[in-house]
């Protein structure tokens, strides 16, 4: 009776390890896989590596078999650790869910992996106890409780060990997958547009392939797929069947450098378009002078007969105009002036920028033969004019001139959760910027916000995250800023929005105006009992599960 007791013991801590790892891996997939990533999650705060719960009740657990044994050869001490140990792995409350977990073919393969390894590990711990060979049932609970503990917690290194073991089979398939890709490529031959920056990719993206389809036939990654694997996916899936594709629309990100490069040997550009250099993921390139060489491979990737297409504006991008490569380059500015252009300069400027609540309007010159128009669109977001002469740059390259340019603009929609507006039932405009946050954007996007004036005006954020060294930098500026727009706001998480709360400090605004909550829900709780028709709400940037 005891053996099977302290059989069905150990099982228990197995099974409550496996459902860890499964849980965990979750978070494995929102990292991309990629292990030093997941474990500097993993180590960032204590209570994800040793939580409160387990522990304490295993300790407790111990304790109590320990000392409240009746007699030899009770089963007491088995009983104690069998509830304990119940109460130990039970999942907590995982609380909000943003993006759930996927159960991919790969994943799959992950979790069979690691499960194998914790079982195998289970085996040889228990295997060692057991040739110990204690005399008293109490010791052998306690001895099948800390290796049960030692298990559960273990079970992210038992995930980076299933995924290390993966990894040629994974290199395998991946590798498979690529080559299926370069041939779909070779057969069928669409001339390739490749777009970076560390922010407005998508946007761009969009635009490009609306305004080319008034036209021709173009075909863009989808959403924003712009890794190795998510370019695979867009060939093989859906440029692999429609041979009618005369423009691929390639959005191209990384988060070291060579990926770029990667991607574009598999996509060759005929056309690069570098929308901006700032800090987004400065925490992984280092400076910002790594990320421009990031980019910058988009540009070498192109033949010498090539187009390179380039935000004026920013210098990081001005720089690689500047070098000279391809011959064939064009460059595009909402900040420059037409009439006193720089030679070899910037060719199509926008000026006489007018934003309202019903979009936006200016005037797009052409220094180069003097051909000006005006373009008017719904698109909101100040931003939002750089990533349309860029998109204007490349479908006048292509033949279209700018009066039919500017007709297809008018019909331009924002991309998912980047500046879209909508009301709700209730008469409470809700203003969705909630993809991502950067230094340039959230400017834009409060500015949009307070354009509205007939109530109201809440702002949601988490703040701006992946700065590096930057983050308390630009998150003060966030606060300061936001302190100009905004009559209320909402804080998203209290660490990572410190720096926000002290620029608000810095400008003073009323803190009887702020709240800190842990989770957009409660935020949107809030909003929905306290705002009425009339107010705004902005959502700004929503960070993944990891934060």
């Amino acid at each position: 009776m005891q053996n099977a007791l302290l059989l069905l013991l150990i099982v228990v801590w197995t099974g409550g390890t496996l459902l860890r790892i499964y849980k965990q891996a979750r978070f494995y997939q929102i990292e991309e896989y990629m292990n030093v990533r997941y474990l500097r999650w993993w180590l960032a705060k204590r209570e994800r590596w040793v939580p409160n719960r387990p522990f304490w009740v295993t300790f407790v657990g111990c304790v109590l078999a320990f000392f409240l044994s009746e007699s030899p050869g009770s089963i007491l001490p088995v009983i104690i650790g069998i509830v304990a140990t119940l109460v130990a792995v039970y999942p907590p409350d995982e609380g909000e869910i943003k993006k759930a977990f996927r159960r991919t073919e790969r994943a799959t393969r992950l979790l069979v992996t690691s499960s194998l390894v914790a079982i195998i590990v289970f085996v040889i711990l228990t295997t060692l106890i057991s040739n110990l060979k204690f005399d008293d049932i109490e010791l052998n609970v306690v001895a099948l409780m800390l290796v049960g503990l030692i298990g559960f917690l273990g079970a992210p290194l038992w995930l980076i060990a299933g995924n290390i073991l993966m990894t040629p089979v994974e290199g395998f398939l991946r590798q498979r997958f690529i080559n299926s890709a370069r041939r779909v490529m070779a057969n069928t031959q669409p001339t390739v547009i490749g777009i970076t920056g560390s922010y407005g990719k998508t946007t761009t993206k969009n635009f490009i392939t609306d305004i080319l389809n008034g036209r021709y036939r173009a075909y863009a990654t989808p959403k924003s797929y712009n890794t190795m694997m998510g370019v695979c996916i867009a060939i093989n899936n859906d440029l692999a069947t429609n041979y009618s594709v005369d423009y691929f629309v390639v959005e191209m990100g990384a988060y070291i450098r060579g990926e770029i490069e990667r991607i574009s040997e598999l996509t060759p550009p005929a056309i690069s378009v570098v929308v901006e250099v700032g800090p987004q993921h400065l925490e992984r390139f280092g400076s910002l002078e790594n990320i421009a060489l990031a980019k910058y491979e988009i540009i070498k990737a192109l033949p010498p007969d090539g187009l390179g297409v380039f935000n004026w504006d920013n210098p990081y991008v001005r720089e690689m105009y500047e070098r000279g490569y391809p011959d064939n380059r064009l460059a595009v500015s909402r900040i420059a002036d037409p009439k006193n252009a720089p030679v070899n300069g910037p060719r199509f400027i926008a000026t006489d920028i007018t934003e309202t609540l019903d979009g936006l309007s200016f005037t797009i010159h052409d220094t180069q033969n003097g051909e000006q128009e005006t373009f008017r669109t719904a698109v909101i977001g100040e931003h939002n004019v750089t990533n349309i002469l860029l998109a204007v740059a490349v479908a006048h390259h292509e033949g279209i001139n700018l009066k039919d340019i500017a007709f297809q603009v008018r019909m331009l929609k924002p991309a998912e959760s980047r500046l879209v507006r909508q009301t709700t039932a209730q008469g409470i405009t809700i203003i969705n910027d909630a993809y991502s946050a950067n230094p340039a954007g959230i400017v834009s996007a409060l500015k949009v916000l307070s354009m509205h004036t007939g109530g109201k005006r809440l702002l949601i954020t988490p703040g701006m995250v992946e700065l590096g060294e930057l983050h308390e930098t630009e998150n003060r500026k966030l606060g300061q800023i936001a302190a100009n727009h905004a009559t209320d706001i909402i804080l998203v998480g209290e660490d990572q929005t410190r720096p926000i709360k002290a620029g608000l400090q810095d400008a003073h605004f009323p803190e009887a105006s702020v709240q800190i909550v842990d989770t957009l829900g409660e935020a949107v709780t809030w909003y929905e009992s306290h705002l009425k028709s009339g107010d705004t709400v902005l959502f700004l940037n929503d960070l993944p599960d990891t934060y």
